[in-house]
């Protein structure tokens, strides 16, 4: 395999395209705000920021936010967390052309939710959602395991989405990790002791 199809992702429009465990279809499909949605799957939802820098966007990133090729953008990389546990990876990045006026309020969002902002904004639209598979050498699952602390075993399954807010863009990458799972496990098996 060419060190292209490793780094890159295949990103398709249909989830059905890679193939997740029928306990992630939810997740990856699902058009809600994820904030929203881990909010209401726990008892404490958090967002721990690991960057937010001017750094190079990834290869298969640059047509996805309209760049002829490869360069520098803004970048903010967070891991929501869910009692506790670290659920999902998100990777945002903003051209750098973007002004303060399309964005205002990516420069100063720290530990809070990029989702809660979005879905609160009538003047953001939402693209559709594209899906892909990341194997263990794409760059995305690569920081996923050094922010886990351990590499991340197989496939992980993403999903991303273009927002638009005035002239300017922005990609939203979220990356579902094995704990997600045991999230819906635990809230699953807490109903069923609920009803016996």
């Amino acid at each position: 395999m060419s060190r292209r199809g490793i780094t890159r992702a295949r990103w398709v429009a249909h989830v059905n395209g890679v193939s997740p465990p029928r306990d992630l279809r939810g997740w990856l499909t699902d058009t809600v705000s994820l904030t929203l949605k881990l909010s209401a799957s726990g008892n404490q939802f958090r967002v721990r920021r690991l960057r937010q820098a001017v750094r190079p966007c990834l290869g298969d990133e640059h047509h996805a936010i309209g760049l002829p090729k490869p360069g520098k953008v803004q970048e903010r990389e967070v891991v929501l967390h869910c009692d506790g546990l670290p659920v999902v990876y998100a990777h945002t990045v903003v051209p750098l052309g973007a002004t303060a006026s399309d964005w205002p309020f990516f420069a100063t969002l720290g530990e809070r939710s990029l989702g809660t902002t979005l879905f609160g904004d009538p003047r953001v639209t939402r693209g559709e959602l594209r899906y892909a598979r990341l194997h263990d050498a794409h760059p995305l699952a690569r920081r996923t395991g050094a922010a886990l602390g351990d590499m991340v075993d197989g496939p992980l399954f993403a999903r991303r989405c273009l927002y638009r807010r005035g002239q300017g863009v922005l990609l939203v990458t979220e990356v579902f990790l094995p704990a997600i799972r045991e999230l819906r496990a635990g809230k699953q098996h807490q109903a069923n002791q609920g009803n016996r």
